[in-house]
């Protein structure tokens, strides 16, 4: 039986400031002790398009299939991906209401990040002391004013 220690861990976190606006996005990746940080920026964006990013860049920095853990304070992208996905695409990309679904590309390109893996996603409240969670916040918040200087 697999344990957390046989997946890789990734916490990930993306903001705007303002939202829209100048977005930053990181993401902290763990296996077996070893960390690997990433993240960037954007000059106009969003906060959801920041979350995605990061979570579609970690997943994309994989080098082969693997059991993840990915731990995200946007309910946005955990329920997006667990909950509203599967309806997107039987619709064609449109929402419930019919419309074209919001950051579609991103989505697209996060489904495709994860399809070789076993991923389980994890939503952990926002800015409420998760150690790891607001490291993560951190360096996206980093990248976005390094981006503004």
């Amino acid at each position: 039986m697999p344990t957390d220690s046989d997946a890789v861990e990734i916490w990930t976190d993306g903001g705007c400031k303002p939202n829209p606006g100048p977005g930053g996005w990181a993401a902290i990746l763990r296996f077996r002790g070893v960390e690997k940080e990433l993240s960037g920026a954007e000059r106009n964006s969003t906060n959801n398009r920041m979350e995605l990013t990061a979570a579609a860049t970690a997943l994309e920095t994989l080098k082969r299939p693997c059991r993840v853990i990915l731990h995200t304070d946007s309910e946005y992208l955990q329920k997006g991906i667990t909950q509203w996905h599967a309806g997107w695409v039987r619709r064609n990309w449109k929402n419930a209401d019919g419309d074209p679904v919001a950051n579609m590309e991103l989505w697209q390109r996060l489904l495709a990040a994860a399809s070789p893996h076993r991923v389980q996603w994890r939503w952990v409240r926002g800015h409420a002391g998760d150690a790891m969670n607001e490291r993560a916040d951190r360096l996206a918040t980093a990248a976005r004013e390094k981006l503004a200087s």
